[in-house]
């Protein structure tokens, strides 16, 4: 996409945001339900596809792009990116990247439409973190796979229209190395869900365990015909899927910090506005700087992931510094807010509990420090 066409596309996103999708927000927190409308008026602007390559129908965003936009449309309630974001991201983007080209025909033109729905199954009750304990099986008989066990927190489980779902197709085989990445069609009989969850906070965003009892899979839905790469396909998912996130972490940090500045503008306090007092000048100060230090590395790392360059690290530190620079974010402009930032006819309480997910899903922040530390390690015996 040249420059000028994307400016147009950001510039009309831009506009949903603010005319769409911030008014429809506290609709959408009394509903705890994205409305039909506008989830077919994101179909209508091609969101869906923003991850799909031009070839196959989508946009075809770099990641640079992509995070542009994803970071205009988290300017609004961050529930509205959930109803995109896994089939732009976790769900899609395996089959972009490891899918065989009949794979790719037969899926990546449904998603850039909206026709079909990605989700993304690799979390477990007993595996977390610790991706590679995973329990779900797969058994192979014949041309098939027999899938049994039970997948967690589950975003869009009941929308999806097909799953990108992580099981183990080796059971004597430890760890990553015996996990294969299956496309899952959501109707395979044997699939049901459990009820959806009851979260903290970003309501209108669905997760529910989705249950699988000898689900019956042909062989070829393995994600590039090859069992045993799963794990693998997953974590390179799972580096772009932080950018992507990062990019989320930095549109909240942009709303937070304007509504923030605007109440500090307009409360007075000892005769004076607060914004005029220097302790409410450092908090919002230390916003800025945490938000435009995120925006730094954001860019950077993009780019190098365009380039093609390893980026795992950085990718990391990249998650690891925008999801915890926007909680230090969300918490000042609650202080910012005294007694009204902690009473919930206010958003900005409601965006203090929205974003504390961002810390803990696609990577922890004490997994992302591992992975940090681990790769400096390697990088160091390297050059030994």
């Amino acid at each position: 996409m040249d420059a000028e066409t994307f400016d147009l596309f950001r510039t009309t996103v831009r506009r949903f945001v603010s005319e769409k999708l911030i008014p429809a927000e506290d609709a959408v927190e009394e509903a705890d339900a994205v409305p039909e409308t506008i989830i077919q008026q994101m179909r209508d602007m091609g969101l869906f596809g923003l991850s799909v390559p031009e070839e196959f129908g989508g946009i075809g965003c770099t990641m640079a792009e992509e995070a542009a936009i994803i970071r205009e449309i988290t300017r609004a309630s961050v529930v509205f990116r959930s109803v995109i974001g896994t089939t732009v991201g976790i769900g899609s983007q395996g089959i972009v990247m490891d899918g065989t080209e009949e794979q790719k025909r037969e899926w990546l033109p449904k998603f850039a439409t909206g026709e079909a729905i990605a989700s993304f199954g690799l979390t477990e009750p007993e595996a977390g973190s610790d991706a590679g304990s995973l329990r779900t099986v797969a058994i192979r008989d014949g041309d098939t796979y027999r899938i049994t066990g039970t997948k967690r927190y589950i975003t869009n489980a009941p929308r999806a229209s097909v799953f990108t779902l992580m099981a183990r197709t080796e059971p004597d085989v430890k760890g990553a190395a015996g996990i294969s990445a299956f496309i899952l069609p959501a109707d395979t009989p044997g699939i049901s869900f459990g009820k959806p969850d009851k979260k903290m906070g970003q309501k209108g965003s669905i997760t529910t365990d989705v249950i699988l009892d000898d689900v019956v899979v042909p062989a070829a839905n393995i994600i590039g015909g090859v069992p045993g790469r799963g794990f693998k396909t997953a974590m390179k998912v799972l580096d772009r899927g932080r950018i992507h996130i990062a990019a989320v972490a930095l549109g909240m940090c942009q709303r937070l910090i304007d509504m923030a500045l605007q109440y500090a503008m307009e409360r007075k306090q000892f005769g004076q506005r607060i914004a005029d007092f220097q302790l409410v000048q450092a908090m919002l100060a230390d916003m800025k700087v945490d938000m435009l230090t995120t925006e730094a590395l954001m860019q950077s790392v993009a780019a190098k992931f365009d380039a093609g360059e390893p980026v795992s690290l950085e990718c990391a530190a990249l998650k690891y510094y925008a999801s915890e620079a926007v909680g230090r974010i969300a918490d000042r402009a609650v202080q910012i807010y005294g007694g009204a930032g902690y009473m919930a006819e206010y958003k900005v309480e409601r965006f203090y509990r929205d974003v504390r997910l961002l810390r803990i899903y696609e990577g922890t922040s004490q997994i992302q420090q591992t992975i940090i530390a681990k790769q400096m390690i390697r990088q160091a015996e390297a050059a030994a």
